[in-house]
């Protein structure tokens, strides 16, 4: 076998098999022997007429097919082996140059690869402050209206106050006989604030636009989310809100004192409660810190590196893009893609040209950086490192995920792939968190310090090297 390799643009590789003459024969009659076990020929039991005949019955075009098939899944995993290349998809046959002497042509899809360039040079400060106290009483003050007692008013809508409204968002500008609803909710309980909050349903500020309002208003404007918005059917979306005021209760604030931290269970005292909602707010925080700087981080690490891949393992990731955001749109109730595609008068091509092959590209490539830092790094995790993360990730699947609990409650056995998927994930979970952490060991530059130190140390004693 003959085998010539000449690589592509696109991170494959065209190989161009030559087999001997003798090879092709062979596999005619192999052909033909499948051929007679397959259908009656007369005169003959079936799977015992003779080449002559199969091929009288049938021609050299039908026989050649037979063998090409035959031939191709035989010597394809051999000619791979043959040339080394660790092929990250399905290969192609491309071409048959010619049958006498056999001569196939593949596209193979090479396996990724990374070179990390000079990520050990990249500095970038670790700057995190705690928040200050303020924070820590703004937390207590949510806290104490989750507490809180109230009834009803019929004063204007205030801050601090509860108002009950039903909510209709409709997509401004919608043709006529379009269903231009975007969300929707008859009785939705909305907390009156002066300020936009991180995290307000349906977008931060909302209630400032209640302000003011009286039992059985209707209120309405309109809001242009932005592109970024965390929710995938209301991104760039400008949409046209009705809100009918309901009732409105007023709002009763309990007592700081050591009774209440006792009733919240997070402290026997008002200031045992502080302290955990100090611990509470930091780490918060400090979560939010870290996204940024690790976003930052990759970045930087990403701009020095040189990532390759075939075209077949991006359209993968697209593939499993589209599920996770299928999935995500039916959780929220508006089922599926497909429907997403209707509400926004986009198309599936568009969808994925625009936002699902964007996020799969920075998806799979963020992933290789990880699983080649985790290589050269020698990360490793332990055993039980992994017991503590599949028992943590195990209860909060079972807590949120509707899916889950149903297929693991009330003693059911459950099954291999759900018990490997989730040690997959603890896997995942736990390597990412050490590659991380070295990361930043090397951009603040503590790996350096830790090797200085080391070098520059004296000999331990034996008393100390016994210890």
């Amino acid at each position: 076998m003959k085998i010539e390799t000449h690589p592509r643009d696109d991170h494959q590789m065209t190989m161009v098999v030559e087999l001997e003459t003798e090879q092709m024969e062979s596999a005619r009659r192999k052909a033909a022997r499948r051929i007679a076990e397959k259908v009656n020929i007369p005169g003959f039991r079936r799977g015992k007429a003779p080449y002559e005949v199969v091929r009288r019955l049938y021609g050299d075009g039908v026989l050649n097919e037979e063998a090409i098939e035959l031939l191709v899944d035989e010597i394809y995993p051999k000619a791979l082996s043959q040339a080394g290349l660790k092929p990250a998809a399905a290969g192609s046959l491309e071409n048959i140059e010619s049958l006498e002497p056999p001569k196939f042509v593949f596209n193979v899809p090479l396996a990724p690869t990374v070179e990390l360039g000079d990520y050990k040079s990249i500095r970038l400060p670790y700057e995190w402050v705690a928040p200050d106290e303020s924070k820590v009483e703004q937390e207590i003050e949510q806290l104490r209206q989750i507490y809180a007692t109230s009834q009803t008013v019929e004063r204007p809508a205030q801050e601090t106050d509860y108002v009950l409204v039903a909510v209709t968002g409709r997509k401004a500008g919608a043709p006529e006989g379009e269903d231009a609803v975007l969300l929707e909710r008859s009785a939705y309980a909305v907390v009156m604030r002066t300020e936009p909050k991180d995290g307000e349903w349906p977008f931060p500020g909302f209630s400032t636009h209640l302000l003011g309002a009286r039992p059985g208003d209707v209120v309405e404007f309109t809001h242009t989310y932005p592109e970024d918005f965390d929710d995938e059917t209301l991104r760039g979306q400008s949409v046209q809100f009705s809100v009918t005021v309901k009732s409105i209760r007023g709002v009763t604030l309990p007592e700081l004192n050591d009774e209440f931290a006792q009733k919240t269970g997070l402290g026997a005292t008002v200031e045992e409660l502080r302290q955990k909602m100090r611990e509470n707010v930091n780490l918060e925080s400090q979560n939010e810190y870290d996204d940024r700087y690790f976003e930052n981080l990759f970045e930087q690490i990403q701009a020095g590196a040189t990532i390759k891949y075939p075209p077949q393992v991006l359209e993968h990731e697209i593939e499993h893009v589209l599920e996770d955001v299928d999935r995500r749109l039916r959780a929220q109730g508006i089922g599926g893609l497909e429907k997403y595609l209707e509400i926004t008068g986009s198309t599936r091509e568009q969808f994925i040209e625009e936002k699902a092959r964007p996020t799969a590209k920075k998806r799979l490539e963020r992933g290789l950086l990880m699983d080649e830092l985790a290589r050269v790094e020698n990360i490793e995790v332990d055993q039980k490192s992994l017991e503590e993360e599949f028992g943590y990730l195990w209860i909060a699947l079972a807590n949120t995920d509707e899916e889950f609990a149903r297929r693991t409650k009330g003693g059911t056995k459950p099954t291999r792939e759900i018990v490997d998927a989730v040690a997959m994930d603890s896997i995942n979970r736990v390597m990412t968190r050490r590659v991380l952490e070295r990361l930043k060991t090397i951009a603040t530059g503590q790996a350096d310090t830790a090797a200085n130190t080391t070098s520059t140390a004296d000999t331990p004693s034996e008393e100390a090297q016994d210890a």
